[in-house]
């Protein structure tokens, strides 16, 4: 028994709104950069459904940029902390790690040889350094500014020259190595967001809050000009990028445009619209080989067209949030996956070439705490906006008419046969049919956690948070309590019915999973023993044989029933975060969601 990771899908970058977010490209122009809480991730600019994830930072990661070798990256952490890594091997093993201040790094550059890196940022002392990056000593100083140092550039042509820009609206130049302050440039009149060197060296830009782009000479430092008159964009300006021949720039805004420039007349050529929202504004971009990428506030990665500024070429979805629940179910010989994160977001995924979408129209508002899909082919949702929705995976579409109000939170729902579902709520049971309220069960006497129908729409099993599982029989549109107990081993988590009802398993705080064996009363049929902390999530195999756990400890362990011992392990399968939902594609494809925003599928020889 054996496993392999098939695809990450990964999350999309963390936003903040009036922060700018930096953008890494490689230098062979083949993948793009950039992070997510402790993450990494590395996308392929062709192909964006192929990534990788790196996960060793301790603190939330805030920049990552290839070396001009391409042989390594750097990434920078809110504590302070650069680590410079491989990237050629698939461990990315960890070449070097510094502190060059304490506090949170912005950006980084590297010297065009890959051996000096500048870094700057939040420091308390000092918001800058400059350092040999395989021994770390200083080659320079980075002085000259009062406040926070929100971006920094090397020259890459020699005679080396540094800049830098910052949030007390001026931006300072440097000779070196080692590097020595010479002037200060206060052109802005709010914070300086970006500055960046052409790739020919001949000239640098910086771009700041005050909507305005000034041109410098890249060997002087003398202003040459601005960029689009008195102002470039109507709103602060958080990112800028050369292309190749450094002829032409394009810069993203709060405006909710992308504007590209030709150098030579420094007017704009064309503007991007990229839309009327606030989450449309546009914080970072990367211009690489012919792609030019932009980052909307959403955290949405888009490729500009240039023949059709208002409609991009494509759009990279997905989650920014944790994602808190997962399904998946065949359309049309097609599989999809389904996931909802803590923002109320739900994305559906192409299983095969991870291309990706939303539904239209407004959904729910707070964390999908679970999803199913029933017979009719509806994604059902319980959410902590106090709603269940009943959404047509056809139509794709939320409808004010698809949300039933629960009286309390949801925090579970299950489907059966003859459209029944039954919600188990904070301390109440509500049993639906077609999209309406049948009954409703209150004053329980424990606190019910999680619940589960029977497939043939007999039972209602229910795990509360005393280790007990009771089972109510649905009879005539009610839930009528047999007075059958179950005892689990502790305050249950999670529990699930095997597809062909065969079996009930249940996991719960203590790390156990009990399967019940339903033909025989609901007799124990094993029990099962391996993960190292809280079990939160289930999902059985279509082959009924097999059922796959999800833990506290980012451990997923794939279980046989007749045999406890018969198992596969996959540890760290989201590293430095717990599995939240898992799910079978087929008997050998299993897919696993976490709070790191990414959905991994995992191939099984069992």
């Amino acid at each position: 028994m054996s496993y392999e990771l098939k695809h990450v899908f990964a999350s999309l970058p963390q936003m903040e709104r009036g922060v700018a977010k930096v953008l890494g490209g490689d230098p062979k122009g083949n993948n793009f950069l950039y992070t997510n809480g402790k993450s990494v991730i590395i996308r392929n600019i062709d192909n964006p459904a192929i990534a990788d994830v790196y996960t060793e930072h301790p603190h939330q990661v805030i920049v990552a940029k290839y070396s001009p070798s391409g042989f390594y990256i750097a990434s920078g952490d809110v504590s302070g902390k650069i680590r410079i890594w491989d990237t050629t091997q698939k461990e990315h093993l960890l070449k070097y790690e510094y502190q060059p201040f304490g506090g949170r790094i912005k950006d980084i550059a590297w010297t065009e040889d890959s051996k000096r890196i500048a870094v700057v940022g939040e420091g308390r002392e000092k918001f800058g350094a400059v350092f040999l990056w395989d021994s770390g000593s200083s080659v320079g100083e980075i002085v000259g500014h009062s406040k926070i140092i929100n971006s920094v550039d090397i020259k890459q042509t020699r005679p080396y020259r540094l800049v830098t820009g910052s949030d007390d609206n001026c931006s300072t130049f440097f000779e070196g190595p080692p590097f020595k302050f010479k002037f200060t440039m206060s052109d802005h009149s709010r914070f300086v967001n970006c500055v960046r060197f052409s790739p020919d060296g001949n000239r640098y830009v910086s771009a700041g809050a005050d909507g305005q782009i000034f041109i410098y000479d890249g060997k002087t430092g003398e202003k040459i000009g601005t960029l689009g008159g008195a102002k470039a964009h109507e709103g602060g300006i958080y990112a800028v990028s050369w292309s190749a021949d450094s002829t032409q720039l394009i810069s993203a805004s709060g405006d909710k445009t992308v504007k590209l420039w030709d150098m030579a007349t420094a007017t704009a050529v064309t503007t991007f619209n990229m839309g009327p929202d606030v989450l449309d504004q546009q914080l970072g971009c990367l211009w690489q080989k012919n792609h030019l990428l932009s980052i909307s506030l959403s955290g949405y990665i888009n490729y500009l067209d240039k023949n059709n500024p208002d409609r991009p070429l494509r759009t990279v979805k997905g989650h920014s949030k944790s994602i808190q629940s997962l399904t998946v179910h065949k359309n049309e010989g097609r599989s999809y996956i389904y996931s909802g994160s803590h923002d109320g977001h739900i994305n559906y995924w192409d299983a095969e070439t991870g291309d990706n979408d939303e539904f239209l129209g407004k959904g729910h508002s707070n964390s999908v705490a679970k999803m199913t899909v029933d017979e009719t082919n509806q994604l059902v949702t319980c959410s902590m906006d106090d709603t269940v929705r009943f959404t047509s995976l056809s139509k794709k579409e939320y409808s004010a008419s698809d949300a039933v109000k629960m009286d309390v939170q949801p925090k579970c729902v299950s489907v059966s046969s003859g459209g029944l579902a039954l919600a188990v709520c904070i301390g109440q049971l509500v049993l639906l049919k077609d999209k309406k309220k049948l009954f409703t069960l209150d004053n329980l006497g424990y606190e019910p956690e999680a619940g589960a129908l029977h497939p043939g729409g007999t039972t209602a099993a229910v795990g509360g948070s005393d280790g007990k599982v009771r089972l109510y029989s649905v009879q005539s549109n009610t839930l009528k309590d047999e007075g059958k107990v179950l005892d689990a081993q502790g305050p249950v988590t999670d529990m699930a019915y095997s597809n062909d009802g065969a079996f009930l398993a249940v996991t719960d705080e203590k790390k156990v999973i009990t399967v019940f064996s339903v033909a025989d009363g609901y007799q124990v049929k094993n029990e099962f023993y391996g993960h190292h902390a809280k079990v939160v999530c289930i999902s059985w195999c279509p082959d009924n044989d097999h059922f796959a756990t999800g833990g506290m400890d980012m451990m997923v362990y794939v279980w046989t029933v007749n045999d406890p011992d018969k198992r596969i392990k996959i540890p760290d399968s989201h590293r430095l975060h717990h599995v939240s939902g898992l799910a079978w594609i087929d008997g050998h494809t299993l897919v696993t969601t976490s709070h790191d925003a990414s959905v991994k599928q995992w191939t099984l020889k069992i």
